[in-house]
């Protein structure tokens, strides 16, 4: 027999790539942090003795999700100021909030709030836009999370930096502190086309190539979005962006609620990317993404939560049977994003647009062992006909038992073991008493 480090035995494994694939009674071998093999239980136990050997006997296997679109320390303004329009909501309540709380122990404790929602949920990765980078990625890396972390950029000073040139200068230097981690990588974050203007962009759009790093920003957001821009620039802000270069295949557009047919037809020969984040974009009343037209015409489109002020939480299971629903009242196709299709974007797909498709995002032999474990065994939960369905329309992320990253068991039966719990609960309850 065959020394290995990990042997997990389910009652399905679900490894994504195959869209519709679903193995029954199968096993996932891991060594040295990787998926070794995937095959029938039976001759897994005939073929490999395991360090750490546990049977998921009522359970389905699935890669961990991908969250590809957050703000991760805003988990500290959850319900701050709901039910307003996207601008009321940003200019008078949430930057000024920000301006008046965001600081590194801000970051510092809204992350670690943020990454122990998301580990319950099933999340393994995430991709940030906010300040303090830097910690967030110390906050991510400590906790054993994978995350894309977003050199944010604007053209205005906060807390974090003066102008659009210090930013990019200080993203740079947590993108060289990173460079080669197994579980951070970095993104460019240009907030919007409205808060940043041309030479940043030109700036950030070379560093993207000479670095290879995605662009992450948020575009065409709201139809206020593109209309004032047509009325101050006299153009629609994709336009202005393909002026700039920036239509390519490292863009990472995030919302893009309002889009005509040939913006389409260019950012699907672009080879861009789209982050689609149903439940903010629902309680912004900021529009809805016509997900199904972009697939059809071959975008890659992932998904994301946006923060916990916006959403109200950070749960990928949500977002998928939100999505999935949408999408077919959008497009009034009951056989738009189906259950299979709704999981990929949740997972390879975000892994896609992150430039980190060939580490993790499916169940694949040679990939980092990032996978999560969801209880079917409840009342809620059956029967089940078809696992992948039931991922989608039926569970929720309380499902979500256990969670390995890089082949480590970061949350078992529910506990998490990177992450103290109770402190970050105690100390995030407090914050909010200040906000009263």
């Amino acid at each position: 027999m065959k020394n290995i480090d990990t042997l997990l035995h389910a009652r399905w494994i679900i490894p994504v790539e195959g869209n519709d694939h679903c193995l029954a009674n199968h096993s996932i071998a891991i060594h040295d942090e990787r998926i070794l093999d995937i095959l029938p239980s039976d001759k897994a136990r005939e073929i490999y003795q395991a360090q750490t050997e546990v049977d998921y006997a009522q359970h389905a296997l699935i890669p961990g999700l991908i969250n590809a679109h957050t703000h991760a320390a805003m988990s500290l303004f959850r319900g701050l100021a709901d039910d307003l329009a996207l601008m009321d909501w940003l200019n008078n309540h949430i930057w000024p909030a920000e301006n008046q709380w965001v600081n590194e122990d801000f970051v510092q404790l809204g992350t670690e709030l943020a990454c122990a929602e998301m580990l319950r949920s099933g999340t393994t990765c995430f991709n940030d836009m906010y300040f303090f980078p830097d910690i967030a990625a110390r906050v991510a890396s400590k906790a054993g999370m994978r995350a894309s972390i977003g050199l944010i950029a604007l053209d205005f000073p906060t807390i974090w930096a003066r102008d659009a040139d210090e930013y990019i200068d200080k993203g740079l230097i947590v993108h060289d502190v990173y460079r080669g981690n197994e579980l951070i990588s970095t993104t460019f974050a240009p907030h919007a086309p409205y808060t940043i203007s041309d030479e940043p962009l030109q700036k950030i759009r070379m560093l993207a190539d000479e670095l290879d790093l995605p662009v992450h920003m948020h575009i065409h957001e709201t139809a206020h979005e593109v209309d004032e821009a047509v009325m101050k620039m006299g153009q629609r802000p994709l336009q202005r962006l393909a002026d700039l270069g920036l239509i390519f295949p490292n863009l990472v557009a995030v919302h893009m609620t309002q889009l005509l047919a040939e913006e389409i037809d260019q950012l699907a020969a672009a080879g861009s990317h789209i982050v689609h984040c149903p439940k903010s974009n629902l309680k912004l009343a900021s529009g809805f993404c016509p997900v199904q037209r972009l697939l059809n015409a071959g975008i890659n489109v992932a998904l994301g939560t946006d923060s916990a002020a916006s959403n109200n939480d950070l749960d990928m299971f949500s977002e998928m049977k939100t999505a999935a629903l949408l999408a077919k009242g959008v497009s009034g196709d009951a056989t738009a994003v189906p259950a299979h299709q709704a999981l990929t974007m949740a997972t390879l797909n975000g892994a896609k647009a992150l430039g980190i498709d060939d580490k993790t995002g499916s169940l694949s032999i040679g990939k980092y062992a990032d996978l999560i474990a969801v209880d079917f065994s409840s009342i809620e939960s059956t029967p089940v006909y078809d696992p992948i369905s039931h991922l989608v329309y039926c569970c929720g992320r309380e499902q979500v038992s256990d969670v390995w990253i890089t082949g480590q068991h970061i949350m078992k039966n529910r506990s998490i073991i990177t992450l103290d719990t109770d402190r970050i609960k105690q100390a995030a309850n407090e914050f909010s008493t200040k906000l009263k």
